[in-house]
C-alpha cells in the first residue's frame, strides 16, 4: 500500500478552458495550449458575447465555472518558469493563483519535468506555492510537504524562505523525504526522513485546519475579509510513475484531504 492508492479517487470531469474574445497575439493562445498539451483539459478560442476581451473562462457541463483574465494566467504559469519560485523571486506572500487554475481541482494530471519538458512540472510548482500561502495565511493548523530529498529545501533558495516564513508561523509545519539532510531546529519544521516509495516518490503539499476551526460559516464570517477566514483543506498529490513524469492533482475535498493526511500520519 502506498500513496498511489489516492490517484484512483479523483472522479473522471471534462472541462475545458476558453479564452474568450482573445485580442492578443495567436502566440498567447499557443502557449496556454501548450501548457495543457497531453492533459485532459481542452484549451480553445470564442467569441463570447457579453464577456470582456481576452478572458479565460473555466467550462464544465457546459456551465462556466469560473474566470480570470488572461494576463494572470501569464503573470503566473505563461511567462515565468519554474526558477522564479525556486530563487525566490516569487514568494508566496504576494503569489495570486487565478481562478481558473484553482477551478482544476481533482483534474488528474500526467506532467513531466525537464528535460522531457521545460513548462509542464511548473503547474504543479505553483499549486504547491498556492498551498503553502494558504498555510501561511492561515498562522495555524497542520501543514505537511515532501521532497523527495529533503536537501532540496537546503539548496533551493525559494524553497528554503518560504519555509522560513513557514517556520514562523502558528501552523505546525512538517516535512517529508530521503533524509540527507536534516533542517535545523531554528527552521521550525519537523523532519520525517524514509527511503520507501512513499518517501522517493511522491511530492505532495497539504494544508489542513484544526479541528476545531472547521465549524459552517456564519453570515458574519461569510462577510469576513480573506485574511480573517479559516482557510478550506487543501492537497496536492503527485507520484513518480517513471523518471521525471508525474501522475497527480489538487483537490478541495475535506474527506479526501482527510485520508491523504492520515495516510501520512499513521505511515510515514
Amino acid at each position: 500500500m502506498s500513496l498511489t492508492r489516492f490517484l484512483d479517487r479523483v472522479p473522471d470531469r471534462e472541462r475545458s478552458l476558453v479564452v474568450a474574445n482573445a485580442t492578443g497575439p495567436d502566440v498567447l493562445h499557443r502557449m496556454l495550449e501548450s501548457a495543457f498539451a497531453e492533459q485532459p483539459i481542452d484549451v480553445e478560442k470564442a467569441a463570447v458575447p457579453d464577456v470582456d476581451d481576452d478572458v479565460v473562462l473555466l467550462v464544465e457541463d457546459g456551465e462556466v465555472v469560473a474566470t480570470s483574465p488572461l494576463s494572470a494566467l501569464q503573470e503566473t504559469l505563461l511567462f515565468v518558469n519554474s526558477d522564479l519560485y525556486r530563487t525566490g523571486a516569487q514568494g508566496i506572500e504576494t503569489l495570486e493563483l487565478p481562478d481558473v487554475l484553482m477551478g482544476l481541482d481533482e483534474v488528474r494530471f500526467s506532467l513531466r519535468s525537464y528535460p522531457q519538458s521545460d513548462t509542464e512540472k511548473l503547474l504543479l510548482i505553483v499549486i504547491s506555492r498556492y498551498i503553502e500561502r494558504v498555510s501561511w495565511r492561515a498562522n495555524g493548523g497542520h501543514h505537511r510537504a515532501s521532497f523527495q530529498s529533503l536537501s532540496r529545501i537546503r539548496d533551493e533558495r525559494g524553497t528554503r524562505e518560504v519555509y522560513e516564513t513557514l517556520g514562523d508561523t502558528e501552523t505546525d509545519v512538517h516535512v517529508y523525504g530521503v533524509p540527507n539532510w536534516v533542517p535545523p531546529e531554528s527552521l521550525g519544521v519537523t523532519m520525517h526522513g524514509g527511503y520507501t516509495a512513499d518517501f522517493t516518490d511522491s511530492w505532495f503539499v497539504l494544508f489542513r485546519p484544526d479541528a476545531e476551526a472547521r465549524t459552517e460559516p456564519s453570515a458574519a464570517s461569510e462577510g469576513a475579509s480573506e485574511a480573517s477566514r479559516t482557510p478550506d483543506p487543501v492537497a496536492l498529490l503527485a507520484i513518480e510513475q517513471e523518471s521525471g513524469t508525474w501522475d497527480g492533482f489538487w483537490t478541495f475535498d475535506p474527506d479526501l484531504v482527510d485520508d491523504i493526511a492520515s495516510y501520512i500520519v499513521t505511515r510515514l
